[in-house]
């Protein structure tokens, strides 16, 4: 009898199995929906640049400012574009894509050679769904190209130490590393390196000076690929380049201003941010963690603290070898991370495949030993979905009005914005949607016949089903509604359409500790502004948020600000109104 083609990819292609969903989970869904963020636009903006000036080394960014970071993810963009012409969105989000499914394939065929393949497998399949994996795939950042070159440079130097024993030097690592550093700077080196350090210490075999010369000759090599354009860069960018690559490297991980006044470190956190957000990250599975531990008879250790030490670090010590560079690997990847003040998700990515492979084996030992934390996560993943379900049927046939429900609990004019677009989605949907809702029901339905039969893996692999569904749902549906509906094209495309505007006579402001750039409208005008306060034109177009202008023009009462036009909502990734004023200067 023949296997069913499903059961057959499962058993016997494995890699391919998972290689494929990672496609079908990004890939036909990066291109919908415009840029909704501040972050996305700013990145593909610097492609455009390079395409337009043929710039590749220090292209513009935005409003005659150069981009100070590194290259690697732009280069990419840029190459990806070629054959259209122009950078568009699914081009610019294309290397993510990319690097979440060879990241996730690679760490299947790493940890699947050492494990339990079925350990390796579900580790996998967590990483597809989970949030912050998911979303920077979806994403034109950085931080998933980073995440992939530094994980499999790890990788690699696990590899050179298990196989050669730390003798010769394979090429792949400082190519790796360098690539790493290409992308988002000295991190690409630095971290892999400590963390490596660390576990050669952890591992008790070797000398500190066999340890030392290791890690300087990995350190030296990987530095040759990154400072051929280091030096290029600074070469037509100057000192001011180089203050600029000293604020984001040194001065955002030591928390120093004063490498350059105008630099704003950001996003700074507590040390708890790192752990709150590994939580986020790895929704909806840290729900099903969460519920195993009921139940759970605690019992306090016995004999001193030292003692409880000693034993601790003797277990740790008696780990297999790649368990304990797993270990030593979060454990490093998150340290590493707490010490700057400035601290975001994505920066603790690079965690994500070595906490995984232990939430695997977790998972295991939940469905084996625990296994109403099993059911009773799938109940509360499919009843989430069934609510869902319901809410979408009844607006689909007019019985409820999402808008006027959530009136009652809101007044934000950008919320009821938001679920009118997205009830909208629903109401008249298209084949796409009704194509993912179909897919979901039948997720759905996997999940409640697995549930009824107690076969409690089974069930663990419809909940992960369930749970990629509803990634498409996300992806496909909700966010590609909301980033049309807030975005800055619709506005830019008016604007050039009823107005003189060219590249020679748009104006803003960039000076992001006073105020917001216009990063959204930047790229959907072709990156054609001028910043205001270094080029102070006689006359000309002026753009602002509404909660910048007043500032503006008090501050600038040498020219007439005349209002022509503005958007009539608020633009996503500025998180206001955009005016457009004609300034004049005024003759004195």
């Amino acid at each position: 009898m023949r296997t069913p083609s499903l059961q057959y990819l499962y058993l016997q292609k494995p890699i391919t199995t998972v290689i494929l969903v990672c496609v079908l989970a990004v890939l036909p869904w990066i291109g919908l929906g415009d840029f909704a963020t501040k972050g996305e636009p700013r990145e593909a903006a610097v492609a455009v640049s390079m395409l337009e000036t043929g710039n590749w080394v220090l292209p513009g960014g935005y409003a005659d400012e150069f981009s100070y970071k590194p290259p690697m993810d732009h280069w990419l963009m840029a190459i990806f574009s070629l054959p259209e012409g122009y950078v568009s969105e699914f081009t610019a989000r294309l290397p993510s894509a990319l690097a979440y499914i060879f990241l996730i394939g690679v760490t299947l065929f790493f940890f699947g050679e050492r494990i339990k393949f079925q350990e390796a497998f579900i580790c996998s399949l967590l990483l597809i769904t989970c949030f912050e994996i998911h979303r920077a795939g979806m994403t034109a950042r950085v931080d998933m190209l980073v995440t992939t070159f530094i994980v499999l440079g790890l990788f690699a130097l696990y590899r050179w130490e298990d196989r050669l024993e730390l003798k010769g030097l394979p090429v792949s690592i400082p190519l790796l590393l360098g690539c790493a550093t290409l992308t988002k700077g000295p991190v690409g080196i630095v971290l892999p390196l400590f963390v490596f350090g660390v576990y050669l210490l952890a591992l008790q075999k070797y000398r500190l000076k066999i340890i030392f010369k290791a890690l300087l000759y990995v350190g030296i090599s990987s530095l040759f690929l990154p400072l051929i354009w280091y030096v290029a860069a600074w070469r037509q960018g100057g000192d001011e380049f180089l203050n600029l690559v000293l604020a984001e490297n040194f001065g955002r991980f030591f928390h120093i201003d004063n490498f350059a006044n105008f630099y704003d470190l950001g996003h700074e956190n507590g040390i708890w941010y790192n752990f709150a957000t590994l939580l986020s990250g790895f929704l909806p599975w840290t729900i099903l963690f969460l519920f195993s531990l009921f139940g759970i008879t605690w019992r306090r250790p016995t004999g001193t603290v030292k003692a409880f030490l000693v034993r601790t670090w003797s277990s740790i010590r008696s780990m297999e070898k790649l368990k304990l560079f797993s270990l030593t690997a979060l454990v490093c990847i998150i340290v590493f991370y707490s010490i700057p003040s400035s601290k975001r998700s994505v920066y603790l990515m690079s965690a994500y495949p070595f906490i995984a492979i232990f939430l695997a084996q977790y998972a295991l030992y939940i469905v084996t030993y625990r296994t109403k934390a099993t059911r009773v996560f799938a109940g509360f993943l499919a009843g989430i979905t069934a609510i869902v379900l319901i809410a979408v049927g009844l607006s689909m046939a007019g019985i409820i009005d999402p808008v006027i429900l959530t009136s009652q609990y809101t007044h934000s004019a950008s919320t009821l914005r938001d679920v009118e677009t997205i009830s909208r989605m629903f109401t008249s949907p298209d084949w796409l949607t009704i194509g993912i809702l179909v897919f979901v029901l039948i997720a759905f339905a996997t999940v409640i016949y697995q549930w009824r039969r107690k076969i409690n893996l089974k069930m663990l692999y419809a909940t992960i089903f369930l749970a990629f569904t509803i990634n498409l749902l996300i992806d496909g549906v909700v966010m590609r509604g909301i980033r049309d509906a807030d975005s800055s094209r619709p506005f830019a495309e008016r604007i050039l359409k009823e107005y003189p505007l060219n590249k020679q006579n748009i104006y803003v402001m960039n000076n992001l500790k006073e105020y917001s750039n216009l990063y959204g409208l930047n790229f959907y005008m072709k990156s054609c502004f001028h910043n205001f306060e270094l080029a102070k034109p006689a006359n000309g177009y002026f753009l602002i948020g509404d909660k910048d202008a007043d500032k503006v023009i008090s501050r600038h009462p040498e020219y007439i600000f005349t209002p022509l036009t503005s958007t009539d909502y608020k633009v996503s990734d500025l998180k206001q109104r955009i005016l457009l004023f004609q300034i004049i200067k005024r003759r004195l």
